[in-house]
């Protein structure tokens, strides 16, 4: 009976408890294919499962970790065989079905995207659901509008979706405006591609105006809120914004003007359940084209053990980049 060590979270009368424990293959969901996990990475909503939070996990004990990549060890489908390196990201892993802070994991098959070539697990965990986050955001952003129109602004641009969004765009010939709420981080995201900076306190002024002058033409937007109600505003005619999370605020107080007087464009991002031909367009792009020159260098690889750490700072808004766990080391 083969047994794999695991992150494990425990709801004690409220209290939620995290401990590496030795598990049991046997304990894992049903599922086509058994992985064993090179590496995950750690996303806001691994954290917020971590700390009980029951919009992303309804029931403990249970392994966050939404990324994965490995290597398949048994397989009940042709469309993968043993040996085969796949990806998982999103669809219900890590949320109510144990993820990938595990040695193991048990999924089914179309959860699962065969590693391209030319990229390492270790790359597609620095990528992880962030980086496929950025890449659709990217690919749905460039197919209206073009690098001679303007300005793309980013919102969140220290995280994880937001730093990949900026590599992207900056490799792909767009100059990229950066908000973010760390000052001492300019640097970062110069070298990240970006060409100016703007700091978040400036640009979530909450403006009762319908519409602000434009300055953009279009903008990706991680946080929500006021600064998606500014960035909407500020889009010039027939620009486009895609919005993929509401950390700052889920609602947004707009009135219809930038949609029917300048025919600005909202595209939201849904991640989780992205269609699967899409999710291995984009993860092709990631490993040649759209693969960002600073990749290897916006990371920090931790071991399970590390965990308790790093999901507290990400809560606390401390992190910047990306955090990848090697459950081989």
């Amino acid at each position: 009976m083969r047994k794999f060590s695991a992150f494990v979270v425990h709801n004690k009368d409220g209290q939620f408890i995290s401990k590496i424990e030795t598990k049991k293959i046997e304990e894992l969901p049903q599922g086509d294919l058994l992985i064993k996990v090179s590496y995950s990475s750690l996303n806001y909503k691994d954290a917020l499962s971590a700390s009980g939070n029951k919009g992303v996990t309804k029931s403990y004990p249970h392994t966050p970790g939404i990324d994965a990549v490995g290597t398949v060890e048994t397989s009940n489908t042709a469309a993968f065989k043993t040996g085969d390196k796949v990806i998982v990201t999103s669809y219900d892993l890590g949320m109510n079905t144990d993820g990938g802070f595990a040695e193991y994991i048990r999924v089914p098959a179309d959860w699962a995207v065969k590693l391209p070539q030319d990229m390492s697990m270790k790359e597609a965990m620095i990528i992880g659901t962030a980086g496929l986050t950025a890449g659709m955001s990217v690919w749905r952003l460039t197919e209206l509008v073009k690098p001679e129109q303007g300005d793309i602004i980013v919102s969140g641009a220290t995280g994880g979706v937001g730093a990949h969004s900026v590599a992207i765009l900056s490799k792909l010939g767009y100059n990229v405006v950066a908000v973010t709420g760390k000052e001492n981080e300019k640097d970062y995201l110069v070298n990240l591609g970006a060409k100016e900076i703007l700091l978040r306190k400036d640009f979530e002024v909450a403006e009762k105006r319908p519409l602000l002058k434009t300055a953009y033409a279009g903008g990706i937007d991680t946080v929500g809120g006021t600064i998606l109600d500014n960035m909407i505003k500020s889009i010039q005619p027939m620009g486009a914004v895609t919005c993929c999370g509401n950390v700052a605020s889920a609602e947004l107080n707009l009135t219809v003007f930038p949609f029917i007087l300048r025919g600005v464009t909202l595209i939201g991002i849904d991640s989780q359940n992205y269609p699967m031909q899409y999710r291995q367009k984009v993860w092709d792009k990631m490993a040649h084209d759209w693969k960002p020159d600073t990749l290897m260098s916006g990371y920090d690889e931790i071991k399970l053990d590390e965990l308790p750490q790093k999901i507290e700072l990400m809560l606390k808004g401390q992190l910047k980049g990306r955090t990848i766990v090697n459950m081989e080391g």
